[in-house]
């Protein structure tokens, strides 16, 4: 039984605020070594997105997906049927992944540069690391795990902390692709 990420995220957060009491940011080298620890883990996630790219592309797998992807959270619209292929689904979540990097790095950017926090940078240093080798496509792609059972896609998004407010994911049951090819909710193609 593996541990929750959430869970592991949790102590590692609460572990590396009490070592970054303990760290003289006050001594230019000290936080010039952990600004450098902090350019260094997202490099790796970069070169890691990269390596990531060039292997979905070199696969290229044109099979065939179908699912309902859900409404999102309080809007009245319907559920929608999407087409595509895992090539593109593939793309489609690394993208994603892209967007979270450039999230956090502007967010610590503002954080760091503008706020003058420094305690963050450590954390910051080992989260987004730890999420990107934890992450379906890595399993997939460098680990080589088979895209079975919780690595089928399409992949149900994260939950909240401890699980909570994932919401339903996209659905490939056959009866839920069939209601709304019916329904006529569907026919979005991803190119």
């Amino acid at each position: 039984m593996a541990i929750n990420p959430q869970i592991t995220n949790l102590i590692i957060i609460l572990g590396m605020m009490q070592v970054s009491k303990k760290v003289p940011f006050d001594d230019p080298q000290v936080l010039m070594g952990v600004r450098a620890l902090y350019i260094v883990s997202n490099l790796v996630i970069v070169l890691l997105n990269l390596y990531l790219m060039r292997s979905i592309n070199a696969k290229k797998d044109m099979t065939t997906l179908k699912y309902v992807e859900p409404a999102p959270m309080g809007s009245a619209e319907e559920p929608k049927l999407v087409t595509t292929t895992v090539h593109s689904y593939d793309l489609q979540q690394l993208r994603a992944g892209w967007k979270g990097l450039l999230m956090g790095v502007g967010m610590m950017g503002v954080m760091h540069l503008y706020m003058k926090y420094t305690n963050p940078l450590l954390i910051q240093s080992i989260i987004p690391v730890k999420g990107a080798f934890e992450s379906n496509l890595v399993k997939i792609y460098i680990f080589g795990q088979p895209a079975i059972g919780d690595l089928k896609r399409p992949w149900k998004a994260a939950g909240g902390m401890m699980g909570m407010g994932g919401g339903e994911g996209p659905k490939a049951d056959k009866k839920s692709i069939e209601e709304a090819e019916k329904s006529g909710r569907g026919g979005v193609k991803d190119e």
